[in-house]
């Protein structure tokens, strides 16, 4: 029964098998999110969570839950957000490593978290794109990676890249707090829209997956209100465990990269010597980019250009 932050936290049933095929337990979800606390917590503190919760185990029933339960101790922060279709919903905040230990004894193997705060639940603070392959040819998803960084870098915003546990990458830009998720979203789909049409036959923004043709997908439908992202350092519930890891942009230049191939059984040695690569996201926030009329399509539906913000401060 371990104290963590001051709070004594009942782990129950730690022998409970969550990855059958690896033998991970409840009682080793726990121990990882208590010693990964330190830095998760950056990411994760103040932004609404979304719990995916595999109460048998990955392979039986997934719980997709946003509300927090009324059993929840009142130590855990809450944060009550509007649902833009009537009435309001409460969800959970990890707030403290107790929070984290807390949910891992929930059965919570994945924590997904908005891209804005509780202070400003209607203004992004980050803009994600989201490299979905059609196949398992991760080196189009890193060299989609670089250029995408590439053209970030033009218009003077710094771009963070994390795996995802799973067949992509995530690139996060940190931006000062926008207007509104709408503004947020069509800025990415004009830089999306950008990237797509240098290489048409490999990129694509087409929802449909149908017509995607076995190009890569440049997601930017996270940007919106109510959308939530995997947590930097969190679990997947996939075999061998997977973790979403903040990485570094030399490691997406190596191809020896892989989207999963960090794990639970892995991730103390992968993490060794490493510093946390988005320690210094806090840092390289700007506004976001002002889009001008010459951004508007064209008639072959691309934009062209884009007004560059000048850096203040920091």
């Amino acid at each position: 029964m371990p104290i963590i932050d001051g709070h004594q936290i009942t782990i129950s049933n730690p022998d409970k098998v969550m990855f059958p095929a690896d033998g991970i337990t409840k009682g080793d979800l726990v121990e990882y999110y208590q010693r990964i606390a330190e830095r998760m917590l950056p990411h994760v503190r103040g932004r609404p969570l979304h719990m995916n919760r595999y109460p048998s185990g990955i392979g039986h029933i997934a719980i997709q839950q946003k509300r927090i339960p009324d059993s929840f101790p009142t130590w855990i922060k809450r944060a009550t957000v509007d649902l833009h279709r009537g009435g309001t919903i409460t969800h959970a905040v990890i707030d403290n490593a107790a929070t984290l230990v807390y949910l891992a004894n929930y059965n919570m193997i994945t924590a997904h978290v908005w891209l804005s705060r509780i202070v400003a639940p209607e203004q992004p603070d980050l803009l994600i794109f989201d490299l979905d392959p059609s196949d398992d040819d991760f080196r189009l998803v890193r060299k989609t990676a670089l250029s995408l960084k590439t053209l970030l870098e033009e218009l003077r915003l710094v771009a963070f890249v994390k795996t995802t546990g799973s067949r992509g990458l995530h690139v996060v830009v940190p931006i000062s707090v926008a207007p509104n998720f709408e503004d947020v979203h069509v800025f990415a789909d004009f830089v999306a829209q950008r990237l797509t049409a240098s290489d048409p036959d490999h990129l694509t923004t087409e929802f449909i997956k149908q017509k995607r043709e076995g190009r890569l997908f440049i997601d930017v439908n996270r940007n919106a209100y109510g959308q939530t992202v995997v947590a930097p350092y969190s679990v997947r519930a996939r075999p061998a465990a997977p973790i979403a890891v903040p990485i570094a942009w030399a490691d997406v230049e190596k191809d020896s990269l892989r989207p999963d191939g960090v794990t639970m059984r892995n991730v103390w040695d992968w993490l060794q010597g490493r510093n946390d690569p988005w320690e210094q996201m806090e840092r390289m926030r700007i506004p976001l980019p002002r889009l001008t009329e010459s951004d508007k399509p064209n008639r072959s539906g691309r934009r062209r250009g884009v007004s560059r913000p000048e850096r203040s401060g920091r």
